[in-house]
């Protein structure tokens, strides 16, 4: 354990997933992503049409599975080829592509329920839009969290309404806190997604929304790097010298800076992500994944810092 910070049994000054994973449940756990196929209001024409400018035709889903199988048969593609290397391996159903909240309750209550009694699964994972959470949703949702270990993930992005038009999210920040409020008072865990390197985004921008965040204070985060992929707006916009990726070493310092100001018990689901080789633009030095975070783990070493080591002075400046 690092002196001064106790959620942690290895290098890490920061509370892992999988740590959390380990420390929950004792063994090997696996997210399993399931696609049930859906869209999203900012691309059906309810809200918008196109998507944010970052998401790809997938919709976000690059890993997840084939949408006309079943949840079952999705799981079971995957679980079988784990089983074979970790045969006590526990495993959580991830519906990850679209927003998985957007659709008939009576649909959604058959495949959420279905992934929750799937063979060794030990919860459910949903992402989703935080305007997709309707007050029959929640309710709906509320009584999926008390059958299993329920996480509902929720794309923030930015505080910032300005970057949200840029990126055509089509939701304000207000609107983002009415649907985690339902689902805070249902005590439902929450994941926030936020990203970093937007459009127009100066650091005090992302450390704005990690402030927000860190004031919210949900069951656990994920930091993700903009990834600018072939085929998106984002792409055009990148490519036409409209804005500029965020730099390797400006990333490894705002999230190490995020990581001390938030909260030492909130789970770090991620630190970066994964871009398909063929797909990416821009930055292709996000393909080095591991090196990207093992540097990230020397910056807090470097530092002498971890978690949520700046938590109780981050608000005096907290702009919202």
């Amino acid at each position: 354990m690092i002196s001064g910070f106790k959620y942690s049994n290895d290098n890490k000054r920061y509370y892992t997933y999988n740590y959390y994973l380990r420390m929950t449940y004792g063994k090997k756990v696996f997210k399993v992503p399931v696609n049930l196929g859906l869209t999203c209001p900012n691309r059906d024409g309810t809200k918008g049409v196109g998507g944010c400018t970052f998401c790809s035709g997938m919709l976000s889903g690059e890993f997840a599975g084939d949408p006309s199988f079943s949840v079952r048969q999705q799981f079971d593609s995957v679980r079988e080829k784990l089983h074979k290397k970790w045969p006590d391996a526990l495993y959580i159903p991830y519906f990850q592509a679209g927003s998985n909240t957007y659709s008939d309750i009576g649909f959604l209550r058959r495949a959420f329920f279905e992934a929750a009694e799937l063979e060794n699964a030990v919860g459910v994972n949903i992402a989703t839009r935080a305007d997709c959470i309707s007050e029959e949703c929640a309710d709906m949702l509320a009584e999926l969290s008390e059958k299993t270990d329920l996480e509902v993930e929720l794309g923030l992005q930015t505080v910032s309404d300005k970057t949200a038009l840029r990126i055509n999210r089509c939701h304000t920040y207000e609107e983002f806190l009415e649907g985690y409020n339902r689902l805070i008072r249902r005590n439902i865990n929450i994941c926030i997604h936020i990203i970093n390197g937007l459009p127009g985004e100066t650091y005090e921008d992302m450390m704005n929304t990690a402030r927000a965040v860190a004031y919210l204070k949900p069951h656990s985060v994920k930091l993700h790097l903009l990834h600018i992929l072939k085929g998106t707006r984002l792409s055009e916009q990148f490519l036409n010298g409209e804005f500029q990726e965020i730099s390797r070493d400006d990333y490894i310092k705002t999230v190490c800076d995020q990581l001390e100001i938030l909260p030492s018990d909130i789970v770090i689901a991620r630190l970066t992500g994964d871009g398909k080789k063929d797909e990416l633009i821009s930055p292709m030095w996000s393909l080095k994944k591991f090196c990207v975070i093992n540097d990230i783990d020397k910056e807090m070493l470097r530092r002498n810092s971890f978690q949520g080591i700046k938590y109780k002075s981050c608000f005096s400046d907290l702009k919202r």
